[in-house]
């Protein structure tokens, strides 16, 4: 596969570069990073600057190559990453315009690009963390509605949200995988209640989700009745393929920094060290590589990333943590430690993305099935 660029997509690489020097200049200071209402109406105001530039479709209305580049692009300018956008961008935005009516994408597409409405995800349950299909809140049809009773846990950004893409047992007599359907549930809706959870590394940008006797219009269902986890499995492409993608680029930023601290601070002086920060160079080049190699493959096979997408996130998912075990290394536990250093939030941070968008046993499991051919083990 050629994985080099061709001139035109090097021409809207600088298109791109010239615009971006030209706004972040003139971008508000960014919020306190707990200040969530803060932060929603932020990165709502730089998704509308994307939109208003003719940007703010590149997370799937683009080639795979051209949202590659301004995934690149954006990073390393330094430009407010999607934040509080994360799910409808990166999740049920790509997962409606593949699987959704006409109806469906001229209804929540476009709020989602103009920086008009934020999505939450509530995928994850208390008994059924990554393990999805063992999800219990339930759905029953009532006339023109689903009447959904339950609970969801680790719902990224549901204190803020508009919408919730949310999964739910359709019909609990089906085997597990199946009997499930994908909803787009409004946050406002009568029976909602929502409970932040504060992280270990400081905001609260998971919340529990109790949902009593909520009412969804069966309209609001992407895909078929009972066809949900076919659907999901689409999110989830997209998650695990794309949706990691700037942050490569932001943790090969990280580790250039982290080089030159060392030189500073006389830890670059240790052998050992410097073999350390050079394997991680090197473990993050070649993400980026793979990346390319996934994206490439997308837009072969019409767009939606593959089971590629498992091997970049079990690997990338560790690659972060050892970065910023390194970081502590390079610090000392005073530096690593201190609440006020962002190493030290990140550092915490990175402890969640082996369980994060299904964790690293869930990846080794879709990659022996789909990629190795080997026998399901469960």
């Amino acid at each position: 596969m050629d994985l080099t660029y061709t001139p035109e997509e090097e021409e809207f690489r600088v298109r791109l570069r010239e615009w971006l020097a030209k706004a972040l200049p003139e971008l508000p200071a960014r919020p306190d990073p707990l200040d969530w209402p803060a932060r929603r109406a932020y990165d709502l105001g730089w998704q509308r600057r994307l939109y208003d530039a003719g940007y703010g479709s590149l997370h799937w209305d683009a080639s795979p190559t051209q949202r590659l580049i301004f995934l690149e692009e954006t990073e390393l300018a330094g430009a407010p990453y999607v934040g509080a956008n994360f799910v409808g961008l990166l999740h049920a935005g790509p997962t409606i315009a593949a699987e959704g009516t006409d109806e469906q994408r001229a209804r929540w597409l476009p709020p989602i690009l103009r920086g008009e409405a934020v999505w939450c995800q509530g995928f994850s349950e208390p008994d059924a963390g990554s393990d999805l299909a063992a999800l219990r809140t339930r759905a029953v049809r009532d006339g023109d509605d689903y009447v959904i009773t339950g609970q969801k846990t680790w719902t990224s950004h549901a204190e803020i949200a508009d919408w919730c893409e949310l999964l739910v047992r359709t019909d609990p007599e089906a085997p597990r995988h199946r009997g499930i359907s994908w909803l787009a549930m409004p946050m406002d809706a009568p029976g909602i209640t929502v409970r932040p959870l504060r992280t270990l590394a400081g905001p609260a940008e998971f919340a529990e989700v109790f949902l009593d006797e909520v009412r969804v219009p069966v309209a609001n269902r992407v895909g078929a009745e009972h066809d949900g986890w076919r659907v999901t499995m689409v999110t989830l492409s997209f998650e695990r393929g794309t949706a990691f993608v700037g942050e490569v680029v932001a943790c090969r930023r990280t580790l250039g920094g982290l080089a030159r601290t060392a030189r500073v601070n006389g830890r670059w002086d240790d052998p050992v060290l410097r073999r350390r920060l050079g394997r991680l160079n090197a473990e993050f080049t070649a993400l980026w590589r793979l990346i390319q190699w996934n994206v490439g493959a997308a837009g072969a096979a019409g767009g939606t990333p593959g089971a590629g997408g498992s091997v970049f996130k079990l690997r990338y998912s560790q690659a972060r943590q050892e970065l910023y075990d390194a970081a502590a290394e390079v610090l000392g536990t005073a530096g690593a430690l201190d609440a006020d250093q962002e190493w030290t939030a990140a550092r915490l941070s990175s402890l969640s993305y082996t369980i994060a968008a299904g964790t690293s046993q869930i990846q080794r499991d879709i990659i022996a099935e789909r990629l190795l051919d080997l026998p399901k083990g469960r």
